[in-house]
């Protein structure tokens, strides 16, 4: 396990200061706000800290309200909705200087068996065959706004080895390509038995591409070349069949619309030996700088 996953791992591991409230930090060194992926995952720890073991979550719901500050802690406050005979619903509200800023809701079931259908898993290159994430980042430095941008994604994405399939759309500005990214990810080392804490590491990463097949379309390259301001709006996942955070997902998204200063984007998540693991879709505002 390298530093970066051992420290996202203590950002995950939350501070109980009351029976359903949570507290939990932030990476402050070069973010100039909370990553989302963080908040949303924060959120599953605390609202999976108040269900039964047997019970793992099925979906999640969930809202950015306003940015997070990385300088002051996240209080993560757990409503207990519903505890049925298969299904517990959660809602949790996180806050910051008196502000809600994120909105979940989740639901976890226990395991039953049932109908078993899925989609077939779309072709991609082996992803020891593809660049890893800093080989992409330093091949590209000349395109972001400053070095600065850089060093965050670098923070960003420091536990996670994410790799394109493709090449990302900071590095194709000005050519507008199919509406579909592909990336294979994985954690940098080894994780638990924990089936909470793979799932909230999915979701951690989920946030980091998603919207990437919008830009493509229009051949934007994103806020780290500054030509789209954005950010996420709202998050949806469904877990369907387990999997490992620490062993390779591939990550096959795509924009089906955007319009309204709005992107959205849809995908799947697969096991490297083909099982669709999640369904993910997210929307954003997408909006091209005046002047």
């Amino acid at each position: 396990m390298n530093s970066e996953l051992d420290t996202l791992l203590g950002l995950l591991d939350l501070e109980r200061i009351e029976e359903d409230i949570f507290r939990g930090r932030s990476h402050t060194a070069v973010v100039p706000r909370v990553f989302g992926g963080q908040v949303a995952a924060q959120a599953l720890v605390a609202a999976g800290r108040t269900v039964q073991e047997d019970r793992g979550a099925h979906s999640l719901h969930a809202y950015f309200l306003r940015p997070g500050d990385p300088g002051v802690p996240i209080v993560y406050t757990v409503d207990r909705i519903r505890d049925g005979r298969s299904f517990t619903t959660r809602r949790v509200v996180a806050v910051q200087h008196g502000q809600p800023i994120f909105h979940l809701s989740a639901s976890f079931q226990v395991h039953e068996e049932g109908l078993d259908h899925q989609a077939p898993m779309p072709e991609a290159p082996d992803p020891e065959s593809l660049p890893s994430g800093d080989e992409r980042l330093a091949r590209y430095a000349e395109q972001y706004l400053s070095p600065q941008v850089a060093d965050r994604l670098r923070q960003t994405r420091s536990a996670i080895d994410l790799r394109y399939v493709q090449e990302p759309p900071f590095a194709t500005v000005g050519q507008v390509r199919e509406a579909r990214s592909q990336v294979w990810f994985r954690t940098y080392g080894k994780l638990a038995d924990d089936p909470l804490l793979h799932v909230c590491l999915a979701t951690y990463a989920s946030d980091m591409t998603l919207l990437d097949s919008v830009l493509l379309a229009h051949g934007r390259g994103g806020w780290a070349v500054g030509d789209i301001v954005g950010a996420s709006l709202d998050h949806a996942m469904w877990f369907h069949r387990p999997f490992r955070a620490d062993e390779w997902l591939l990550y096959d998204q795509e924009s089906p619309s955007s319009s309204g200063g709005r992107g959205l984007g849809q995908a799947r998540i697969w096991t490297r030996d083909g099982r669709l693991a999640i369904s993910v879709i997210q929307e954003g505002v997408m909006r091209v700088p005046r002047g």
